[in-house]
């Protein structure tokens, strides 16, 4: 502990943790579990085979690699590289990873061998002029990695320029888009920028951190997060994938500290039988962080009951323009909001940009923060950018007197109805508190009076009491008419076992639209 104390001031890197203690477990995953020497190491392989193979600073990398611990190193090889780095989902298909590759104009994909199938189809889909790299195996097309970090030295080179990551959105709507700031000055040896808030904001600098990643780390916080433990000198534990029994036995035997969710993965936990939830027992946790996705207030009061004022939700964004906190204590005060602003200053904008008071609904936006641009889409930039120079994530909501900022909808998903804004999020927490419901989402539809209504989908409770569709239906129905307007009301109420959302917990409303015109 007094050696990695000394590494604290100013600069938090994994290099001076590297140094300080070098036989401390920096990452456990898949099995396989490295140390700060490993870690640092394997990064500074990579980093030179990317700059052997003609990859000069500000140049494009794309990766193609699941939760291991292959994929962090790469995070901090492209930092000591002065590359971009864009971690793809491995779960798209050969087409979509297409456009990815192409529009990043990455000069190198390295891929995993697991994901083999998918990544030779897409090498025969994407032109020349790119490496093509395996790592763990052989894959059609690629060059094996590993004797080329063979070759490498394990040690740092005297010409590091700092690289950064370049993540693309979610593409919940529309493709996505790829999230880019200028590099820093090539001989900045500072704190990571994918890392210098997240050590402050949720104490991933404090020593011993134990942290456990239960999402995708090609997603932009969960590998921005496991960066930042690895910067701060903790334990990073990633999860292959989510299970809700094994997250609780990971949180018990390996007494971690700090974690991180979304609240799909809370409703998962608490489907989980009573005994076991009764049973389990994590006294050292004691930062359970949660995002990408809106939370239930009922799920929200349902946790903390179970575990006890942990949790600690933000609300930001790839772009990173603005993020808010709420821990337990406000957010049983405040339910539903999503805290007050700790980056950027916020702002509530109307449709001509004005700011709107206290109270009142509109755009939710961010400035006192460098702006972000999308790689190649400046009309998208301009999208998501005011006249006055303020960003957004395209979010609605209102702050209250008190300064906590309330999500109302995605601007995308708002729904116009006979010329009124009907807002999906206000219908949906009015039918989970009706009886029998668990969850449930709302899309509008084309209607040829209105222009368009809401339509329901509901997932019913599964606390072993069977209702029939019919009647769920007809209580929410009846539910709908006491608590919301004539135009709010669903137009139609499906019953669905599941909602269909991502990785990261977002509900993926283009596919029930889908399922609406099927």
């Amino acid at each position: 502990m007094n050696a990695i104390a000394a590494t604290r001031g100013a600069t938090r890197d994994l290099r001076r943790v590297a140094l300080a203690v070098p036989q401390r477990a920096a990452i456990v995953c898949a099995g396989e579990r490295l140390n700060y020497a490993d870690l640092e190491a394997l990064g500074n392989r990579m980093a030179a085979a990317l700059r052997g193979l003609g990859l000069v600073r500000g140049d494009h990398v794309a990766s193609l690699i699941g939760n291991r611990p292959e994929a962090v190193a790469m995070g901090w090889a492209a930092w000591r590289a002065g590359l971009y780095l864009t971690p793809m989902a491995t779960g798209l298909t050969a087409g979509e990873l297409r456009y990815l590759v192409e529009d990043c104009d990455a000069k190198a994909v390295i891929a995993d061998a697991a994901l083999g199938e998918v990544a030779a189809s897409l090498r025969t889909l994407v032109g020349a002029g790119r490496s093509w790299l395996s790592l763990r195996g052989a894959i059609a097309g690629f060059d094996a990695m590993e004797p080329m970090l063979a070759a490498t030295s394990p040690l740092p080179t005297a010409d590091e320029a700092s690289g950064a990551l370049m993540v693309y959105t979610s593409g919940t709507t529309g493709t996505p888009k790829g999230v880019i700031r200028p590099l820093l000055p090539a001989d900045y040896r500072g704190t990571p920028p994918f890392a210098a808030d997240l050590l402050t904001l949720f104490g991933l600098g404090d020593d011993p951190v134990r942290y456990l990643s239960t999402a995708p780390l090609y997603h932009a916080a969960p590998l921005r997060f496991a960066l930042a433990v690895t910067a701060g000198g903790g334990t990073l534990h990633v999860m292959e994938r989510f299970d809700a029994d094994q997250a609780l036995r990971l949180l018990e035997q390996e007494e971690i500290t700090h974690s991180q969710w979304v609240p799909a993965m809370f409703q998962r936990l608490l489907q989980l039988p009573a005994a076991r939830r009764t049973a389990f027992s994590a006294p050292m946790h004691r930062s359970a962080v949660h995002g990408a996705a809106p939370c239930s207030p009922a799920v929200k009061q349902a946790m903390i009951d179970w575990w006890g004022p942990i949790l600690v939700e933000y609300y930001s964004g790839s772009e990173g323009v603005g993020l808010t906190l709420i821990d337990s204590t406000e957010a049983l005060v405040h339910p539903g909001s999503v805290g007050r602003v700790r980056k950027g200053t916020l702002h509530i904008a109307d449709e001509s940009g004005n700011e709107l008071a206290a109270g009142a609904t509109g755009l939710i936006c961010f400035s006192g923060v460098a702006p972000f641009v999308y790689y190649r889409a400046p009309e998208k930039t301009a999208a998501r950018t005011l006249p006055k120079g303020w960003q957004t994530f395209g979010d609605i909501g209102h702050v209250d007197a008190d300064g906590y900022l309330y999500l109302t909808d995605r601007q995308d998903d708002m729904i116009i109805s006979g010329g009124v804004n009907v807002y999906p999020q206000e219908i949906e927490a009015a039918i989970r508190d009706a009886p029998g419901v668990w969850d449930c989402a709302v899309v509008g539809i084309a209607d040829d009076r209105f222009g368009e209504c809401p339509v329901a989908f509901v997932v019913p409770k599964r606390d072993g009491v069977n209702v029939r569709p019919s009647e769920l239906i007809a209580a929410v129905r009846d539910h709908c008419e006491q608590r919301l307007g004539h135009i709010k009301r669903p137009s139609q109420i499906r019953i669905i076992d599941s909602l269909p959302r991502s990785a990261t917990g977002k509900l993926l409303r283009r596919t029930l639209r889908e399922l609406v015109s099927s």
